[in-house]
């Protein structure tokens, strides 16, 4: 399945930004979804996550209470709303996806993401 992601761009500290992400041909709740993040010349980590019937939420300690992920299923979309942002979350934003497939959901390991969506870069200055 191929990951739709858009709603990146520029911002100023304490600013926000809201992007989101759809399945191309799939319906979102087929997923479980989530964000990651990857600034130049480090490694991809983890933003947040959303289970497929949206009942529960995690976050990277770094973003807790600034951002929230949500699933719009009206518009078939998983959400990010970024608030408060700082220059530090200066970033290529990617969508995840995870298949409902049985096996354990690790939704902070990078290496366990089944569905990757093409970035969409964040820049937020100072």
């Amino acid at each position: 399945v191929q990951l739709q992601a858009c709603g990146g761009g520029l911002a100023q500290t304490g600013g926000s930004l809201r992007l989101s992400c759809a399945p191309s041909g799939r319906s979102s709740s087929d997923y479980h979804m989530g964000w990651f993040r990857q600034a130049p010349g480090k490694e991809r980590e983890f933003v947040a996550a959303i289970t497929w019937s949206g009942g529960n939420t995690y976050y990277a300690d770094s973003v807790k209470g600034r951002f929230a992920i949500s699933r719009n299923t009206a518009k078939n979309t998983v959400d990010l709303q970024m608030n408060s942002l700082k220059p530090e979350d200066t970033a290529v934003y990617y969508c995840a996806g995870w298949a409902l497939d049985g096996s354990g959901w690790f939704p902070t390991d990078s290496t366990r993401v089944n569905y990757w969506g093409k970035g969409t870069l964040v820049t937020v200055s100072s």
